[in-house]
């Protein structure tokens, strides 16, 4: 599993590679623009010299078409049309030199496509570049190395607040957002907290120059198949507000990720599917809805060569909370039970004999190992107990037992399990406490 962060090595080599394009480009136009008038001029020979025989019209429509093949090529050459294109619809190039000969032209998009446009537009003025700067050593200024993307989430009391990934801003001396005008405005950013567990991180920048703060949805709303829209900044600052299209592919992913940098995934974290394009520099940027609300905050993807198209986003309502904590006390302080969990289905076969279950029963998650000394071990939790409710409330995912703790619970609460053990119900009860973080 690949974290987006990019550190944007690639702009010499991205210049050097324009200038020779346009050494090219001139240098076809010329050869072209010879080429086309030299066969203007035999073309005109041609004709007074035809014109006796009766042959003008056939060499005048070869003519013509040798001037359309030189001028297609000259387009195909300066890339103005796509080679590869499959597209049936006409390409039309309009001179700016035009004048009276120059037909108007209007873009012909559906109603529910303008609409959907201008949601995105309005969603990409709140996503901003996040770079990050680091000093190599006390006697060189901090230098920048790496660039993510952020999204301006709250505005208050002449301040603004930026929500991007952690690993995004980890490790850095300074960090600033680009933000997305005319003047790509560049403002000192203060990181408030950042939470490695859930890969998220907030900012705050002088609100001053803020005029956009993103609308965010609800990630409970979504369904599989709706339109979903990646925003942010792939490769870095080079391809700024890159929007790229794609559906809802998968919800509720419980993916095993490394936290430590030990190449041991430590975590599981549930995420949003979607196959929209999310590249490295895509991280803290936006995913949204066809309303252009935002439902998540683009954070990995599958980084193999057989895979295309599998990125995911941290759902906004499992964000939230985290965001609220970071902003208020710089860390996040969870509450914690000291189990491992995995859903019924997750559990190998050779175990699942150790699971006696009810014909009605509806859902829970399967209790994998128990921590000493935590308040599960105290409380007396065995390994293939079935979770199905906390506090009266249903529990069918992991994603469900931490939003419910991490929403309704603090620490220091009691709270009441109800478990199945051995296909029999019983209620466990125990105190939560804090999470001590390795």
């Amino acid at each position: 599993m690949e974290r987006n962060d990019n550190q944007n090595e690639f702009n010499e080599h991205n210049q050097q590679q324009q200038s020779e394009i346009n050494e090219l480009d001139s240098q076809e136009c010329r050869d072209s623009a010879g080429g086309i008038a030299q066969t203007a001029k035999q073309k005109t020979t041609q004709k007074e010299t035809r014109k006796k025989s009766g042959s003008g019209k056939f060499t005048s429509g070869l003519v013509g078409a040798i001037i359309s093949a030189a001028i297609v090529t000259l387009l195909f050459s300066a890339n103005i049309i796509p080679v590869d294109s499959d597209d049936s619809s006409e390409s039309t190039a309009v001179s700016a030199e035009s004048e009276s000969d120059t037909p108007d032209i209007a873009k012909t998009i559906s109603s529910d496509d303008a609409a959907v446009a201008g949601n995105i537009q309005e969603a990409t003025e709140a996503v901003v570049g996040v770079v990050r700067m680091q000093q190599q050593s006390i006697w060189e200024q901090s230098e920048k190395t790496g660039a993510g993307s952020g999204i301006i989430y709250k505005k208050e009391d002449g301040k603004a607040y930026v929500v991007t990934n952690e690993h995004v801003v980890v490790g850095a001396n300074e960090v600033e957002i680009v933000l997305n005008n005319d003047n790509d405005d560049r403002l000192e950013a203060k990181v408030l907290g950042s939470d490695r567990l859930t890969d998220l991180a907030v900012l705050q920048v002088d609100g001053s120059k803020i005029d956009t703060v993103a609308n965010l949805g609800s990630s409970g709303d979504m369904q599989v198949g709706e339109t979903a829209v990646a925003i942010g900044n792939p490769l870095g600052m080079n391809f700024a507000n890159t929007v790229t299209k794609g559906i809802i592919s998968g919800l509720e992913r419980s993916i095993s990720v490394d936290t430590n940098g030990d190449r041991r995934p430590d975590w599981i974290t549930e995420v949003i599917q979607t196959d929209a394009a999310i590249n490295p520099g895509n991280s803290g940027g936006a995913l949204i809805n066809a309303d252009g609300e935002v439902i998540g905050i683009n954070s990995m993807k599958i980084a193999r060569r057989e895979v295309e198209g599998i990125g995911f986003a941290i759902p906004i309502d499992s964000a939230l909370p985290v965001m609220k904590q970071l902003e208020k006390d710089g860390q996040v302080a969870r509450p914690y039970i000291g189990i491992s969990t995995a859903s019924v289905n997750q559990v190998p076969p050779q175990y699942r004999d150790q699971i006696q279950l009810p014909k009605d029963f509806k859902g829970g998650m399967v209790v994998a190992r128990v921590e000493t000394g935590s308040p599960a071990d105290n409380a007396g939790l065995q390994q293939f107990d079935v979770i199905t409710k906390i506090n009266g409330n249903k529990i069918n995912s992991l994603l469900d037992l931490r939003k419910f703790m991490y929403n309704e619970t603090k620490i220091g609460d009691k709270v009441k399990l109800e478990i199945y053990r051995n296909g029999k119900s019983q209620t466990v009860s125990l105190k939560l406490v804090e999470r001590k973080e390795s």
